[in-house]
């Protein structure tokens, strides 16, 4: 039986990247094979898994300079049956692809805006006056820079081997450490293949208060403090209903059937207007 993945493409993506690292481990672990589906947006990527039309979806999460992909967030939140399956983190490289044959001669940047922004500091200092145009993905301005010489696209270094462009610089992010947390997100209605039946380390939520009043998000916390729970991760995106009102995602260390979780959760339940389990996952120990 064949596993499809959708991802953000085209290929070169450094989400493709993870695509591949997260098949192989299916492969080896699972003996299943793959088929990798690219999709143009990661909001298409993603209701791709709940339209039925793949069996999962590898999608970026947070990374280690820019923080959350807050559009995997938003869609998660809206969607009734997308859950986390399992999550991976690769390093990431950002190369500089052009044929200028230096740096002065480059008057525009293409790229992501995650990867524009992992790489401020450096444009900031090497390309100050330059444009920097955002696209759907760090590979789509690749294919404008044949027909301009004065252009150049921030995209991982095997982008530039598989499209043949110059790497002018190698990698500009920066931070050393710059990693990337991925999601592989399932149809939570949808049995998989060899799904493992134990409940995994990590558990992502979310929830919103019934009224923005002093104390209410305290004592939400309190109920994961009291019971000595980690909470390795909290930040808060709109409601997007009014101004002031606001929907708090957490990460947290354990498993839902161990018994002080479970009674959080069903705590956190009581005084919450509406929560959110997104998955309790495996942490995959693999890299790129």
């Amino acid at each position: 039986m064949k596993l499809s993945l959708a991802y953000l493409g085209p290929t070169g993506t450094n989400t493709e990247t993870a695509a591949l690292t997260y098949s192989a481990w299916v492969s080896k672990n699972r003996q299943l094979t793959t088929v990798l589906c690219p999709y143009p947006s990661i909001a298409l990527a993603l209701q791709s898994v709940e339209k039925g039309e793949v069996d999962l979806a590898v999608v970026p999460i947070e990374n280690s300079i820019e923080g959350s992909v807050t559009v995997v967030l938003d869609t998660l939140w809206q969607s009734s049956n997308l859950q986390v399956h399992q999550e991976l983190t690769l390093p990431i490289s950002h190369g500089l692809l052009s044929f200028s044959q230096s740096l002065e001669q480059i008057k525009t940047v293409y790229s992501h805006p995650q990867a524009l922004a992992q790489c401020q500091k450096w444009l900031e200092s090497f390309l100050p006056q330059v444009q920097l145009v955002p696209t759907k993905s760090t590979t789509e301005g690749i294919n404008l820079l044949q027909n301009d010489h004065q252009a150049a696209a921030i995209a991982s270094p095997r982008a530039a081997e598989l499209y043949q462009v110059p790497l002018l610089k190698p990698d500009i992010k920066d931070s050393l450490d710059n990693s990337t947390r991925f999601w592989i997100v399932r149809y939570s209605l949808r049995d998989l293949p060899s799904e493992e039946a134990n409940l995994g380390s990590h558990l992502s939520l979310a929830f919103s208060l019934p009224k923005n009043a002093p104390g209410a998000l305290v004592k939400a916390l309190e109920i994961f403090a009291k019971r000595e729970i980690n909470l390795s991760k909290i930040e808060s995106r709109p409601t997007k209903r009014s101004m002031g009102e606001y929907i708090f995602f957490i990460d947290l260390e354990g498993n839902s059937q161990d018994l002080s979780i479970n009674q959080a959760l069903t705590e956190l339940s009581s005084c919450t207007e509406i929560l959110k389990i997104f998955g309790n996952y495996h942490l995959l120990p693999i890299s790129a």
